[in-house]
């Protein structure tokens, strides 16, 4: 569903307030507020006389293009209200009164609408009426609308624009004549293909929240809309599917030279190429990180195509939309002179916030070494001990004449562990209920990711005999797949008892009794105090271990200190939470149900001690 809330609803003071913030973060920009114009202070331009580059449109594009404004890209911005053209009158003031007066010629870069290219038209004409030397770059890069729907008004221009803009502008900062650079923007177009997708359409500032719901209606859910425009325009088509299969019909739009309707430019396998991922403005981070890795993987497998760069962020944006647009720019010679070639402009450096593209040449070019994953540091920690299990498992005082009971063997310690992991796999849902109401819904998950992975440890028989090891194994498992408060919590204490356990070896071979388990266990709390706070009371998963670990200090019984930590999780019922997610949660679902981490790990230990 479009998000119909808004820090602010009235449009226009989005658009004028959002204008300020670019001179805000850049102070070399000015803002002339009645023509929505931010350009260059003439302070910040070193030669006047190089050609000024300037571009505009609809506002809701941010950063495009008032963010690109600054040394190494545009000389200044002409910005309409939200999805609107500037009027004809506004782009006439930023021509004629806010480029530097002994520029040589200026390069306007439009995208292709209706709107957009008239107005700039008009603007540009009267220029040239008072005798200004202006080049027009029309910027049409779609391949969502094929020849055919296209007709004569051609591609639409989308977030390939931002190529544009900074390729002119940095050979304008070269100090290129006015018709090279109106030549090499026009290249680029002529070379780049783009194509969006979207998941909705965005909610416009001050328009009813009537019309967020209505496009619920019209793309439903599980639907993706392919081609859909940066204005809300609808897409070539709308379909269901993964994201693996979305970006195969994307690709196939812009790179399929068996598409004649599609099929603008000519890309072979091996060409050198940029790729631009652009956010619609709503996409997360880390979704469109995975976007980037999709294509990039599908570029190199289905058409033999390695980016000699790879940009990815806001360039061009929609507002809040929930999309994406990928640009491909075919590398060309420019017949310009060395240093100025299309990748060698794009690299050059930019003093514009837009344009985010931070990594260096230097660094793209460079040839790395692969660094393949090794375990052997692991394998090297791993140090034996002298601790071994015996063949049987009693809780009685004393076991094949050893005293302390609590000795185990590998098959024993292995059907111990099942048990309760299994069991922990089983309440997943139950503990995540809980955690649904007094936390943040995770845990119960968190814990069964970490249970499967030991569990699957157990299914290659990687239990040793000597304990150490094995405790330091399952620490490596639970780093590996828990995340969260309570996944460092128990890698703590894991890692800790590991170490612990290390310093019982003796020269001898001695078996790990319940009272040196115990003893490991309680100096393994301690070394988990300087870490967390948390003590039975606070509604934590220590509600459940340190009654354990002191029960089976006391008792020597594992089965009587799993009674003892089921009773610790059944007391959190109730009881208020001093730390973790719950403190920030508040309300009264703690009075329902017991702390979640303290009731898996109770299920836990019950279940092991089942097993003895």
């Amino acid at each position: 569903m479009a998000a119909a809330k808004h820090y602010l609803d009235d449009p226009t003071n989005a658009v004028i307030s959002g204008l300020r913030g670019v001179t805000l973060v850049n102070p070399s920009l000015l803002l002339d507020e009645k023509n929505k114009i931010v350009y260059r202070h003439p302070d910040s331009i070193a030669n006047p006389k190089n050609v000024s580059v300037v571009c505009g449109g609809g506002s809701g594009h941010e950063p495009g293009f008032s963010a690109f404004v600054g040394h190494g890209a545009l000389t200044a911005c002409v910005a309409g209200t939200i999805f609107a053209s500037p009027s004809a009158q506004q782009v006439r003031a930023c021509l004629s009164q806010r480029l530097p007066a002994e520029t040589q010629g200026i390069v306007v870069v439009v995208t292709n609408y209706t709107g957009d290219v008239l107005n700039f038209g008009m603007g540009i004409e009267k220029a040239r009426a008072l005798g200004k030397k202006v080049e027009m770059v029309v910027v049409g890069d779609d391949v969502g609308v094929g020849r055919a729907k296209g007709g004569k008004v051609g591609r639409r221009g989308l977030s390939g624009t931002a190529l544009v803009v900074k390729i002119c502008g940095a050979l304008a900062e070269a100090g290129a004549s006015v018709e090279d650079c109106g030549k090499i923007g026009r290249l680029v177009v002529n070379n780049l293909v783009s194509v969006g997708a979207s998941l909705s359409r965005v909610h416009v500032p001050g328009k009813s929240a009537q019309e967020a719901k209505d496009e619920e209606e019209r793309l439903g859910p599980g639907l993706v809309e392919i081609g859909m425009g940066i204005h809300n325009e609808p897409g070539c088509e709308k379909v269901k599917t993964d994201l693996p299969g979305l970006v195969k019909i994307m690709l196939g739009q812009m790179l399929d030279q068996n598409d004649k309707d599609r099929g603008y430019v000519n890309i072979q396998k091996g060409d050198d190429t940029i790729l631009l991922v652009n956010n619609f403005g709503g996409t997360s981070n880390l979704e469109l990180s995975a976007v980037v890795t999709e294509i990039v993987s599908q570029l190199g497998s289905a058409y033999g195509l390695k980016p000699r760069r790879v940009i990815s962020g806001t360039f061009f944006g929609s507002l809040n939309g929930p999309g994406f647009i990928v640009s491909v720019l075919k590398l060309v010679d420019a017949g310009l002179e060395p240093g100025k070639t299309m990748i060698e402009l794009l690299d050059s450096p930019a003093e514009a916030t837009g344009w985010s593209a931070s990594v260096k040449a230097s660094t793209w070019e460079k040839e790395y070494q692969e660094i393949k994953a090794t375990d052997k540091d692991e394998k090297a920690d791993l140090r034996t001990t002298n601790l071994k299990g015996e063949q049987r498992w009693s809780n009685s005082g004393r076991v094949g004449g050893r005293a302390n009971g609590l000795v185990v063997n590998p098959d024993l310690l292995k059907r111990m562990l099942k048990s309760g992991l299994d069991k922990v796999v089983a309440e997943e849902a139950q503990i995540t209920h809980y955690d649904t109401i007094v936390g943040d819904g995770d845990c119960g998950v968190g814990l069964k990711r970490g249970a499967e992975g030991i569990l699957e440890m157990l299914s290659s028989d990687q239990i040793s005999q000597d304990p150490m090891v094995s405790i330091t194994k399952i620490a490596g498992i639970v780093e590996d797949t828990m995340d969260g408060t309570s996944g460092a919590l128990y890698a703590i204490f894991l890692n800790s008892l590991a170490a612990n356990v290390r310093k019982l070896d003796s020269s001898n071979t001695t078996d790990l009794t319940s009272k040196l388990l115990a003893q490991a266990l309680e100096d393994s709390l301690e070394a988990l105090g300087k870490y967390t706070p948390a003590k039975p009371g606070d509604r934590t998963l220590m509600d459940s271990l340190v009654p354990f670990v002191e029960t089976l200090k006391a008792t020597g019984s594992t089965k009587e200190a799993a009674i003892a930590a089921e009773a610790g999780a059944a007391r959190t019922k109730g009881m208020e939470a001093s730390l973790g997610r719950s403190v920030y949660v508040g309300g009264e679902g703690h009075k329902e149900v017991p702390d979640p981490g303290a009731y898996g790990l109770s299920q836990f230990l019950t279940a092991l001690a089942e097993a003895v």
